[in-house]
């Protein structure tokens, strides 16, 4: 489990295969893998997040969610 950051992924958005694929490519530090029912958030790689928002950019509104788990908490999503 993460210390700093989590990341939830909607579970439309999860089984997305185009989606699944894009979060994969744009994350530099590799939180999203492929699985064969969908994406797999990979827990090791979690606290690497630097905050970059690619995700965020790269999938629909409401999709992807970044919670900072220090601090205010605050929660990084695309709203529109």
């Amino acid at each position: 489990m993460a210390l700093f950051i989590d990341v939830e992924v909607t579970a439309a958005a999860a089984k997305d295969p185009e989606l699944v694929k894009k979060l994969v490519e744009v994350c530099p530090v590799n939180i999203f893998g492929a699985a064969a029912n969908g994406i797999d958030i990979v827990d090791k790689h979690l606290d690497e997040c630097t905050l970059c928002e690619l995700c965020l950019n790269a999938a629909p509104p409401g999709a992807v969610r970044v919670k900072k788990l220090y601090g205010e908490k605050q929660v990084l999503e695309r709203r529109q």
